[in-house]
């Protein structure tokens, strides 16, 4: 007669050796999540950590990297999304996974009323990059948006303790995840076709006359960069919404996110301001420059006195949600 195997919180492994490993991978693989981390208080910023560990692993598994560096060997990419899938629900169901990150999640997930729904939300990002897919439009470029951050910002926002029925709150988390997606895109545009993806809507090529895969090429790049302001006025958009939410979040936490908010805005804005110039080096913000955001979002925090767009959110959560049980 087979034993079963006994759930076990963190997979047996003790939370702080969790936390621990969770808190080198966000080292590792992104200062400015690092920094905003810092700021917040030690439940909410452990919590934090472990989400970002579990994100950092799939996305790692998912394309064969170190922490979000060069991509590895691409076959057998539906496996690996299975493979994601089938270490998240056990790690949901309590039991071990022999991997500190999905571990730790499980943790997490326990601690603040995380779903397998949501996690299959962010998971579904991966799939559409393991089957070589592109967006035809914006409204298919927001719903990759979605998958791959702001159903992370949703996740984010239990973590600090939004409750599952405050669909306003949650929905401005998805606004702030929409709006990192899109700073990413921008700046990452070279980068990603040099691995033969893109993120940026075919509609939107073929309205500039690009060739298909001719966008990144150094010739083309002042046309290319004729597309930022329009990526750059919806990262803004959702940017400013996401402020709409923050409002509610105690003190530290606004001052966490905020100073990510900042942080992801600047890179943004830095690929709008470099025009052609944006692909030829990676636009980085600098140490300095993240200290200086990171004391203005501590003045933000404290007036917390967003201004209320005019227009609504241009892309909603539940628009680019998939139907449940999808």
């Amino acid at each position: 007669m087979m034993r079963e195997t006994p759930q076990l919180s963190g997979g047996g492994r003790h939370r702080a050796v969790l936390v621990q490993k969770a808190r080198e991978s966000i080292a590792k693989g992104s200062v400015s999540f690092d920094v905003a981390s810092r700021l917040f208080d030690k439940d909410t910023r452990e919590r934090a950590w472990l989400l970002y560990a579990w994100a950092r692993k799939c996305d790692d598994i998912a394309d064969e990297q170190d922490h979000g560096h060069k991509l590895g060997e691409q076959a057998n990419k539906q496996d690996k999304v299975q493979a994601i899938r089938v270490l998240t629900q056990r790690a949901m169901d309590g039991l071990p996974t022999a991997d500190p990150a999905f571990d730790g999640f499980g943790v997490v997930a326990r601690e603040c009323g995380i779903t397998m729904e949501m996690a299959n939300d962010v998971i579904a990002g991966f799939r559409l990059d393991a089957g070589d897919w592109r967006p035809k439009t914006e409204g298919d470029m927001m719903r990759y948006c979605y998958h791959v951050a702001g159903a992370v910002g949703v996740m984010m926002a239990r973590v600090m303790g939004v409750s599952a029925g405050d669909s306003e709150t949650l929905d401005r988390a998805c606004d702030l995840g929409l709006a990192f997606q899109l700073a990413n895109i921008s700046r990452d545009v070279v980068e990603d076709d040099a691995v033969g993806r893109c993120y940026l809507p075919a509609n939107w090529l073929v309205e500039k006359d690009f060739e298909p895969g001719q966008h990144a090429i150094p010739a083309n790049r002042f046309v290319l960069a004729s597309l930022m302001p329009r990526m750059i006025a919806l990262m803004e958009h959702h940017e400013a919404w996401a402020r709409v939410g923050i409002k509610q979040l105690g003190f530290r936490q606004r001052w966490a996110v905020l100073s990510a908010a900042r942080i992801y805005g600047a890179i943004g804005r830095r690929v709008l301001d470099r025009g052609q110039l944006a692909w030829n080096s990676r636009t980085v913000i600098g140490p300095l420059e993240k200290a200086a955001h990171v004391t203005a979002a501590f003045g933000e925090a404290l007036a917390n006195n967003p201004a209320i767009p005019e227009n609504p959110p241009r892309w909603t959560r539940t628009e680019l949600q998939p139907p449940k049980g999808w």
